[in-house]
């Protein structure tokens, strides 16, 4: 009786295919706790960091909020590695609020970007050791440029401070990082007070919402600070009638009006707004029968219209809007004149609705 032989064909091995990564093993419910305790001490560590340096504020910051809000040219922030990429973000805040304010690259200074920098200038050098050697070959160049140098650093004995013109001392941070190499605590510790120092410059100079609008045209920030006046529609985009107008007259500046608005604002021989006629009204004159276009438009306007100012914020015109329900708002100066008209088409296009 023949025996059943057993079959020599291998089953194939799973391996992994380059480029895709196997599945890892789930990790216990102690290690995920581990993980989570560990992030919490992150954390802790790098707001720790932050909270020492309300006591290391005094007069070298006051010193060096007088330079940067006093500087008659930009001013400059430099810095090699992290430093270097919390500076590039000092700039742009400090731009965003009105000083002009470029990055200068260490590296790239010495190979001629140091034509960036000129007398008036003040340069904001950031460095946690303070020996960064790219940083500190620049010291003599800066001061034969006549640009004072404000290091932010956690040595105030180092190379960069002993060459600087004032010093924001950090102190001594332990990082966060397992090794306590990788920058994690201090440069949490730049950047904060890279930003309290901005801050500082801001509130010690006049700069209010209107000139941020300016800086800021674009996104959620620019329609929070957008004024009526940006958006409303004026000049020859502005259309008006006077309240001794026929309605025929009322309906063609409506349908000749750049835009097509869908309203007419109605103003007296002063120009003061009396009324407002609309797309609306002219509907529902047409469903009564009331098709009599001789009629003068004082008669048939509403003659309450609520209105709002040039200076008064979008967001609170697209407010008032939207609780009365209403498409166009118009807009009228101090003394009462109609100056323009808000259309909820133009709010559409600027994505407040």
């Amino acid at each position: 009786m023949a025996r059943a032989t057993r079959s020599t064909a291998r089953k194939p091995r799973l391996r992994a295919i380059p480029g895709h990564a196997t599945a890892a093993p789930v990790p216990s419910q102690d290690e995920r706790e581990a993980t989570l305790a560990y992030a919490r001490s992150v954390l802790e560590a790098e707001a720790h960091a932050i909270l020492g340096l309300t006591g290391r504020l005094g007069d070298s910051f006051l010193r060096a909020l007088e330079l940067v809000r006093d500087c008659a040219g930009q001013t400059v922030v430099t810095g090699m590695g992290k430093a270097g990429l919390i500076g590039q973000k000092l700039s742009s805040t400090l731009a965003s609020t009105g000083i002009r304010s470029v990055f200068l690259h260490p590296a790239e200074a010495v190979h001629g970007d140091l034509g960036r920098v000129g007398r008036g200038d003040v340069i904001l050098a950031l460095s946690n050791s303070g020996a960064s050697e790219e940083l500190v070959r620049l010291l003599p160049s800066f001061k034969r440029l006549g640009a004072p140098v404000v290091a932010i650093t956690g040595d105030a004995e180092s190379p960069l401070a002993r060459g600087a013109d004032v010093v924001l001392d950090i102190g001594r941070i332990e990082e966060a990082c397992p090794m306590g190499m990788v920058p994690t605590a201090s440069t949490a510790a730049l950047h904060a007070i890279g930003d309290a120092l901005a801050m500082a410059v801001l509130r010690a100079r006049p700069f209010g919402s209107a000139e941020y609008a300016l800086l800021h045209p674009g996104g959620k920030i620019g329609r929070s600070v957008m004024r009526v006046f940006d958006l409303m529609r004026s000049g020859n985009a502005n259309p008006v009638v006077r309240d001794t107008a026929k309605l025929s007259e009322a309906v063609v500046v409506m349908t000749n009006t750049p835009g097509r608005p869908g309203a007419t604002n109605v103003v007296d021989r002063q120009g003061r707004l009396v009324g407002i006629f609309t797309d609306g009204d002219l509907r529902r004159l047409v469903e009564r029968g009331e098709t009599n276009f001789d009629r003068p438009i004082r008669e048939v306007m509403g003659k309450r219209p609520r209105c709002v100012g040039p200076e008064v914020l979008v967001l609170e015109a697209t407010k008032l809007m939207r609780e009365f329900r209403v498409d166009q708002l118009p807009v009228v100066d101090a003394e009462g004149k109609a100056v323009g008209l808000l259309d909820v088409q133009d709010l559409l296009a600027a994505r407040y609705f």
